[in-house]
């Protein structure tokens, strides 16, 4: 989708972004219930999430300028006006980059789109870049930002895009745009704890050649538009990342590399060799099995357990720590949360009720492992969809003491 609809859709329009000959039953029967999720007072935020990782995502770029805003917690009832171009572009230290860059971004626009109407949208790409950076003086623009701006263009059209392009700046992304990249370094380093757990040997294979990480930094802080040529692979993984942790990204690299074993068993066990291997991304991977699989081992091997292991005297919050205040803030979004106190205090006028069942109560840790063999068992039957429920079943971005190895 490369028009402006966003701001005049309705909650009945992600029907009218499938064609009759695409509405088979279970794509009908996933719209219903994005559209229900949609009609709620308040919005069925969990539900929506579940649709996003869920097997074939958003579907349509028409669904996804309505639930992305939701993921986000962006209003759109009020968004705000564009700044003219030269008043972004003047004296801006970070214009000339931005405009080098998205020169240079040619093959993120579709095959076959006018000259005029590409220029067009590099200039309102350059503009969108440059309003996030001025609003937010503490975000540091960085090589590769603009692979996801575009993305966020194509899709919802240049208002709706600055607006949840600077909610994702300033939460799920907002470590790669710090002045150094300390925290970007940091959740690199979550990638080989993730492989050793799954696959030994590729870990030690790996290890032997001294790769590294960097072989994925462009997958990491693009979210792979930058890597992926083809945009329904890239939208689709934006509907997955948009639902879930900011961390993510990096158990979707990691089942890229378990994905790809048996190549990187058969290189040769040198750094330049297997970095070369790992740094050219196929283009025909089965993205549904990965998504999958990556939720699955996000939910065996949580943050907050590969954490010792990934990092080294780091002592900065990341954005993964203070996820829980963001997904806190985007399940109670307006009116919901008015309507929530509404609720409340209409209950405190009716005095109290019934005394509430007594419940068991079970000893926190021991309840946290029901909790995840609850949830690992779903993931076993229902693969990524059952991400959804690790919302209630399990503690997201616990606030971890990042201060660990001597």
């Amino acid at each position: 989708m490369y028009l402006k609809k966003s701001e005049s859709l309705g909650v009945s329009s992600p029907l009218n972004g499938i064609g009759k000959q695409d509405c088979d039953p279970k794509r009908k029967r996933k719209v219903a219930e994005i559209t229900q999720a949609l009609s709620v007072t308040p919005v069925d935020v969990a539900t929506l999430r579940r649709m996003a990782i869920s097997e074939g995502g958003l579907l349509t770029d028409e669904i996804r300028c309505l639930v992305w805003p939701k993921l986000l917690n962006v209003q759109t009832d009020d968004l705000p006006e564009k700044p003219a171009g030269a008043e972004l572009r003047e004296n801006n230290k970070d214009y000339q980059q931005v405009l080098l860059d998205v020169r240079r971004s040619l093959r993120r626009f579709p095959p076959g789109m006018p000259d005029e109407q590409r220029e067009g949208l590099q200039e309102e790409l350059i503009d969108i870049i440059l309003q996030v950076l001025r609003c937010n003086p503490q975000l540091h623009y960085y090589q590769g930002y603009h692979d996801i701006v575009v993305t966020f263009l194509l899709v919802v059209g240049e208002r709706l895009a600055t607006a949840l392009v600077e909610k994702l700046s300033t939460h799920h992304l907002r470590d790669f745009m710090d002045p150094t990249m300390d925290n970007t370094k940091h959740i690199l380093n979550y990638l080989m704890p993730i492989i050793e757990r799954v696959n030994p040997e590729v870990h030690d294979f790996m290890q032997r050649a001294e790769v590294g990480t960097i072989f994925a930094l462009s997958w990491l802080i693009t979210w792979f538009g930058h890597v992926l040529s083809d945009f329904r692979h890239v939208v689709r993984l934006y509907d997955f990342f948009l639902a879930c942790h900011p961390l993510m990204p990096i158990y979707f690299a990691a089942v890229i590399v378990l994905h790809r074993e048996s190549e990187v068993l058969e290189c040769e066990c040198d750094m330049a060799s297997v970095h070369h291997l790992l740094s050219q991304i196929p283009q025909d991977l089965p993205y549904e099995t990965l998504i999958s699989r990556a939720g699955d081992l996000f939910v065996q091997f949580p943050p907050s357990e590969l954490a010792r292991e990934a990092t080294q005297q780091h002592s900065q919050q990341t954005a993964a720590s203070t996820f829980k205040d963001f997904e806190l803030a985007s399940a109670q979004q307006r009116p919901d949360a008015v309507l929530r106190r509404r609720r409340w205090r209409q209950g405190e006028r009716a005095g109290p009720g019934p005394e509430p069942r007594s419940r068991a109560v079970v000893p926190a840790p021991r309840a946290r492992r029901f909790a995840r063999l609850a949830v690992m068992g779903l993931t076993v039957a229902l693969g990524a969809a059952a991400l959804a429920v690790v919302n209630t079943a399990l503690e997201w971005a616990p606030k971890i003491d990042l201060q660990l190895f001597p």
